[in-house]
């Protein structure tokens, strides 16, 4: 620091003269080059979180033959000999992408690169260099938002590449399309057993909306499936494909907190990838047929599972609560009244009206229906045509694609 105040004080050299020293104390530290990108390395492991946990040849090999390629290059650019390619950075960014790598985690990485050049530059300074050393600092900021430039660009493409590809493969998977084939084509890993989720969220019925759910809920689950998630959006959120491993009491954690809102998910299991398309449908009507936000197997909506079935009275049941969709409120009330176990009172407070109000609507529906909601029967038959309406409107609503869907 006491060389930089020096020079604030002193008249500074001619731009010629800066330049040459800059060349000068540039070229006494290119010998240093390998010990300085192990000293780069070394830190990074310290600093950068979960840079220690790399695979050893990427941080001894890799990284540091990067590094390498990095400190020859500016060393050479100051003493104004011909540039190095920059398409070593291009590469390793594109293959860090592919890895999983996060972006802020290898831009982190040179930063560090810069401090570690900008203190050895610092300590090989001699009196009277003041100048050229804040000449190189202004070259390696330049150096550096260049290299991050193209570390950016060429991350985000393969990024993008990695999405495609792994959207591929989990389309193929849900089709039942030759997914062995998809997956050897783009040297993806295909998994023994596959969780299958089927997400979605009340009132998501907007492209953009659904694919922000979608990503949302994967973000969440990318560190319980250790980064091996797949996705595949649909127009009302999409499908999550778990590695069959991954623990469900975490996928459940994972779900039930930290998302802006709470999507109501069905959960299947596919022992093999060819069970996938199969899962995929029972996770659809799970999602379906639920009563509330969560995660939900067969075992929690077994009833209304079983009574949601394809089979020829299936309209005429769903068709029981028609009348009720000319008066405001009516569904909505019989459908929190059966979720609240037929108390009045939490019914109320779930639909914030008053008991008096829940207990008008459900005569009304009971006398427009002819099933009264307090009865056996009527829980029943109301529970299954609640289950059988929801199934079909999750179908229309799930069966809109998005643009980019083939």
């Amino acid at each position: 620091m006491s060389q930089l105040d020096g020079a604030a004080q002193e008249p500074p050299p001619s731009s010629e003269a800066v330049r040459e020293q800059a060349a000068r104390l540039a070229a006494r530290l290119a010998p240093q080059v390998n010990r300085l990108a192990r000293r780069i390395v070394e830190r990074a492991r310290a600093e950068v979180p979960g840079f220690d946990r790399l695979p050893g040849d990427m941080q001894d090999l890799e990284i540091a033959d990067t590094t390498r390629h990095a400190l020859r290059g500016f060393l050479r650019h100051v003493q104004g000999l011909p540039d190095i390619d920059t398409e070593l950075f291009r590469e390793r960014a594109a293959q860090r992408a592919k890895e999983g790598v996060p972006l802020v985690k290898l831009l982190r990485a040179y930063h560090v690169g810069v401090e570690v050049l900008m203190d050895a530059l610092a300590a090989a300074a001699r009196p009277g260099e003041e100048a050229a050393l804040l000449l190189l600092a202004r070259q390696q900021l330049t150096a550096l938002n260049a290299t991050v430039e193209i570390v950016t660009e060429a991350y985000l493409a393969g990024l993008a590449d990695q999405q495609a590809s792994a959207r591929e493969l989990a389309r193929a998977l849900i089709r039942g399309d030759a997914p062995e084939e998809v997956a050897e084509r783009y040297g993806l890993p295909l998994e023994p057993g596959y969780l299958v989720l089927s997400v979605g969220a009340p009132g998501v019925d907007e492209p953009v909306a659904a694919r922000r759910l979608l990503q949302q809920v994967l973000t969440r689950l990318a560190p319980a499936a250790e980064g091996r998630a797949l996705s595949l959006p649909n127009g009302l959120g999409g499908y999550v494909l778990l590695p069959g491993g991954t623990p469900y009491p975490e996928v459940v954690r994972c779900l039930s907190s930290g998302l802006p809102q709470p999507p109501t998910a069905g959960a299947a299991s596919a022992a093999t990838p060819q069970d996938v398309p199969a899962a995929a449908r029972q996770a659809d009507r799970i999602a379906a047929v639920a009563r509330k936000p969560g995660l939900h197997r067969l075992r929690d909506v077994l009833l209304e599972y079983h009574l949601a079935g394809p089979v020829d009275s299936s309209a005429e049941l769903a068709a029981l609560l028609d009348p009720l969709d000319r008066h405001p409120g009516l569904v909505e009330t019989v459908a929190a009244f059966l979720d609240c176990d037929l108390d009045r009172r939490r019914t109320a407070q779930a639909l914030a009206v008053h008991p008096n109000t829940v207990d008008n609507r459900l005569a009304r529906a009971a006398h427009l229906t002819g099933v009264d909601p307090h009865t056996t029967r009527g829980v029943q038959i109301l529970g299954a045509a609640l289950a059988v309406r929801r199934l079909a409107d999750r179908g229309h609503r799930a069966a809109q694609p998005f643009e980019d869907e083939r």
